[in-house]
């Protein structure tokens, strides 16, 4: 898959004409909600920052490190630990049971500590909703269909976004430099900004590739070891080759007091 090809010389390329008034509205509203996620993360390119320190406060620390992975790990645990041969099922009303309980644990913490749980609040909401869907199924494996809707509808987002030459990595960068929309009159960064689209997109569609089946097979125990593999093990080092090539578009401009000698 390629940018289609276009004429540096051809004027009336529709990436390169003013667009009309109500789309620059909603994609300067659209940046600008993305813009402000990316910054409320740690992702600003406007300010000076090392990759390491970029992905980790993407990941959200220690903290949310341990918020996203313990409670996929504890239902694993415990589902593995309950598992029998005969039914070829586990006990999931404790797995689930003590996965969502320490999802709600984590987020008691941080309303008591008077921290912004809205992540937080968000896992839990997720993983309750994936819990009472698992309940009324009665199958264990109902409770990833959540997470196979959300990487269906991001995966497809990011995808039709580049396809259409508003990559949604564009929009959010555009707001957090300043530029709007303006990127879209760079070939360079159109570029960028598309094929770093396409590779989020590829992130979601490759777990639903590989944990679909799994789930079809009914295997649990794959399932939430794979989601956990593909989860923050790739989503770090996507974030990192996101970040390094949105600072290649847009060099930090060093003071003389600051640059470096020589």
């Amino acid at each position: 898959m390629s940018e289609p090809s276009r004429s540096e010389g051809d004027e009336r390329h529709p990436d390169l004409t003013p667009p009309p008034a109500a789309e620059a509205s909603a994609s300067e509203l659209l940046g600008a909600a993305l813009g402000g996620a990316a910054r409320k993360a740690g992702l600003d390119p406007a300010k000076s920052a090392s990759t390491g320190h970029v992905v980790w406060a993407a990941m959200g620390g220690w903290r949310g490190v341990l918020e996203s992975v313990l409670p996929g790990v504890v239902f694993l645990v415990a589902w593995t630990a309950t598992y029998s041969p005969e039914t070829r099922s586990g006990n999931l009303v404790l797995s689930l049971g003590l996965s969502v309980g320490l999802a709600a644990v984590f987020t008691v913490i941080r309303l008591i500590q008077r921290q912004s749980a809205s992540a937080a609040i968000g896992g839990l909401v997720a993983a309750a909703a994936a819990a009472a869907l698992s309940l009324l199924t009665g199958r264990g494996e109902d409770s990833f269909i959540p997470g196979f809707i959300t990487n269906a509808v991001y995966g497809s987002a990011f995808l039709i976004s580049a396809l259409i030459g508003w990559s949604l990595i564009g929009l959010a960068v555009g707001f957090l430099m300043g530029e709007g929309t303006a990127w879209r009159a760079d070939r360079r960064k159109r570029r960028v900004f598309f094929w770093l689209a396409i590779a989020w997109a590829s992130l979601f569609a490759a777990r639903l590739l590989v944990q679909l089946p799994l789930y079809f097979a009914g295997d649990v125990a794959a399932l939430g070891t794979l989601k956990l593999v593909m989860g923050l093990p790739l989503f770090a080092p996507l974030v990192a080759v996101t970040w390094l090539a949105v600072r290649a578009l847009y060099p930090r401009r060093e003071s003389g007091a600051d640059a470096p000698a020589g």
